[in-house]
């Protein structure tokens, strides 16, 4: 995982609350095995659909999306925060998220930043007007700022998270930074129990 520092892009506004993992990735994209490509399937229910915002060239190429409340709700899959950044999202706002999908979203180096719903609101009035708005989530800062609208906002982010997301650190990578603590806990286990290697 690459670190974060900063997403700083034109945003997509996506004005529905509830948008669940189904809805994000649906289930026959669920098949294969690698963590790329996930991106062509992307709200494909909804993209059949002309007008439905993922369309709409105007948006294309955001790097933020900002949403509804309750963001990522239904099944735990990961699947959903590796479309979105397989399509090219580096930062979600919204007023929540749904728990399983924050681990899933923070996990991957997805910076959710969670807002009051009227903010979002604002926010999404503001891009739908003008799609060349520029916003900026700064994971340093644990700040979203807007400085066309002279906006500016602190969101939470455990400093846990903020460590992992500026070091780059997913799980595999946050486990081998205690590599010594496991060696010298295996070398500490009775020889007849099973080893790592």
């Amino acid at each position: 995982m690459n670190p974060v520092r900063q997403v700083t892009g034109r945003a997509l506004p996506l004005d529905r609350r509830d948008v669940d993992t189904d809805q994000i990735i649906p289930s026959d994209w669920l098949k294969r095995i690698e963590r790329t490509g996930y991106g062509a399937g992307l709200f494909e229910a909804w993209r059949a659909d002309p007008a439905f915002v993922l369309n709409d060239a105007r948006f294309r190429g955001a790097k933020i999306l900002v949403a509804g409340a309750n963001f990522g709700c239904g099944s735990s899959r990961e699947h959903a925060a590796w479309a979105l950044a397989d399509w090219g999202f580096g930062a979600i706002i919204a007023p929540s998220f749904a728990d399983i999908f924050r681990s899933n979203g923070l996990g991957i180096g997805l910076v959710l930043a969670e807002l009051p719903e009227l903010d979002v609101a604002q926010l999404l009035a503001a891009v739908e007007a003008d799609p060349t708005l520029e916003i900026s989530v700064s994971v340093e800062a644990r700040e979203v700022t807007v400085a066309a609208l002279r906006y500016s906002a602190p969101f939470p982010l455990a400093d846990s998270w903020q460590a992992r997301l500026l070091a780059g650190q997913d799980e595999i990578e946050l486990s081998l930074t205690h590599v010594d603590s496991i060696a010298a806990y295996e070398s500490r286990r009775s020889s007849w129990l099973p080893t790592l290697s």
